[in-house]
């Protein structure tokens, strides 16, 4: 595979800093003596450190150059074994809405809810583009259509962008009020009361919610922290008949920030089209994935139309717009018709200021951004649980989103600490809440969205010696 020269020189300088050439804390060279060094032109070398800086490993400053990052040692989370336990109906929602108003106590310091914050979305370049979209299209502010419920330009965004992975058809796209609107629409799309739903293990309350609501069953699949599902387990799950549809997060899975590689993602879509099961493909972190690539979904692998992929922009631009959408393959007539007599249409306005945002670079500027700040906080909040909590705690090593997940010794119960901690001031969740089945008591999940401050490291210092105590 070609390498690029800046990509060979971020490789030669991690190299020089995984043997402690260059030890933490300490200055690399600066960009000038690189490049005279290394007879490389500024530009390449400024896209090398800036690749080291994504990929954790420097911190630049400002005036004063890059700088090697500081790694606590830390042991990653275990994988898991790979039996199937039976088919479950969910009861997750009394436990998580009072956890919820656990969190929501005040003066606590939030660890719990997963949203980015509002110092790195593009809130300033937001308000231009509505100004701009309300003065030149003034009518939409007040269309309302139960039946009309796409915004031609924002159709042709998000076409646009899925021609990185694939060929669309604009007809199956169905925009939806949020990318929870679209899973839900999903799932009403392809199974009924009764059926089982094969999942992630761990997976995302609110995915479990879902379940929950239409009285469906969840069927667990052992999930590794670092590669995602067992494909294994759910080929032996599908060739015993227990399955009617999936709903998996291959890219930055939450609360795992795991990514499917694209042999496994490859064979899914083999297994489905097999089978003939529907997946509904949560991707909403597919943009704030790590890797230097954005990671193809599922979806690019899909010959049989039974994949849909739900996503939105509200991870990355503005949680305020709620507009998601569903490539919905063979199910998009369905989907679209329970879309329109469940919620009409989704705001034109909000489309139309999405398609004007997503039309220039600002989103992919946005994107870079974020994926840099985010792998710098999710460092720093990994190294201070490290150095916190007891030596014996594991952790996960995201590769996209902004959530940490940390797998405890066994005797130690998060749900019953997470009193203790809210009475101390720290807010987080329980790692029960991301089971239908009540595993993973010993864990619990971090948001590491926020600006590192000394509230935080403090908040992280006390929860550390509170769970040194419940040991």
């Amino acid at each position: 595979m070609h390498t690029n020269l800046y990509e060979h020189l971020a490789d030669e300088l991690g190299a020089l800093i995984d043997t402690r050439v260059f030890a933490p804390g300490e200055r690399l060279p600066s960009i000038r003596h690189l490049a005279q060094q290394k007879r490389l032109s500024i530009s390449t070398v400024m896209q090398a450190l800036r690749l080291m800086e994504d990929r954790g490993q420097v911190d630049a400053r400002p005036q004063s150059g890059y700088f090697v990052r500081h790694r606590a040692p830390r042991r990653p989370c275990s994988a898991q074994a790979q039996h199937l336990k039976e088919p479950a109906f969910v009861g997750i929602n009394n436990l998580l809405m009072r956890v919820l108003k656990d969190n929501e106590t005040a003066h606590i310091v939030q660890l719990g809810t997963a949203w980015p914050p509002d110092e790195i979305l593009p809130i300033k370049r937001m308000q231009r583009t509505i100004s701009a979209v309300a003065r030149r299209e003034p009518a939409l502010l007040s269309k309302v259509s139960c039946y009309d419920i796409s915004e031609g330009n924002f159709l042709r965004q998000v076409t646009r962008r899925a021609l990185d992975w694939g060929k669309l058809d604009p007809g199956e796209i169905v925009v939806t009020n949020s990318c929870t609107e679209a899973i839900s629409l999903c799932l009403r799309a392809v199974a009924k009361p009764g059926d089982t739903i094969a999942i992630e293990s761990a997976t995302y309350f609110v995915l479990l919610q879902m379940i929950e609501s239409l009285g469906m069953k969840a069927l667990e699949i052992p999930t590794d922290p670092k590669t995602g599902p067992s494909l294994d387990a759910l080929e032996l799950a599908l060739r015993a008949g227990l399955v009617q549809a999936c709903l998996f997060v291959p890219n930055a899975n939450n609360p795992l920030g795991c990514v499917m590689p694209d042999a496994n993602k490859q064979r899914l879509a083999g297994l489905l089209s097999e089978f003939n099961i529907p997946l509904v493909e949560d991707d909403v972190y597919g943009d704030l994935c790590f890797a230097q690539q954005r990671p193809w979904p599922v979806k690019a692998w899909d010959t049989s139309g039974n994949v849909l992929l739900c996503s939105s922009f509200s991870k990355a631009v503005t949680p305020a717009s709620r507009v998601g959408y569903v490539l919905a393959g063979r199910f998009a007539q369905e989907v679209a018709l329970l879309k329109t007599v469940s919620s009409g249409a989704t705001s034109h306005f909000f489309q139309a200021v999405l398609a004007d945002f997503l039309e220039g670079s600002s989103y992919d500027q946005q994107l870079r951004k974020m994926r840099r700040t985010l792998v710098q906080r999710i460092a720093r909040m990994s190294d201070a649980v490290a150095a916190s909590f007891p030596p014996e705690c594991r952790l996960s090593e995201p590769q996209g989103g902004f959530v940490l997940w940390v797998e405890m010794p066994a005797q130690i119960d998060a749900l019953a600490l997470h009193g203790t901690a809210i009475a101390q001031g720290v807010a987080y969740m329980p790692g029960q809440l991301f089971s239908a089945s009540g595993k993973f008591g010993n864990c619990l999940r971090l948001n590491c969205g926020n600006a590192w401050t000394p509230r935080i490291e403090q908040a992280i210092t006390r929860l550390g010696g509170l769970v040194k105590d419940a040991l």
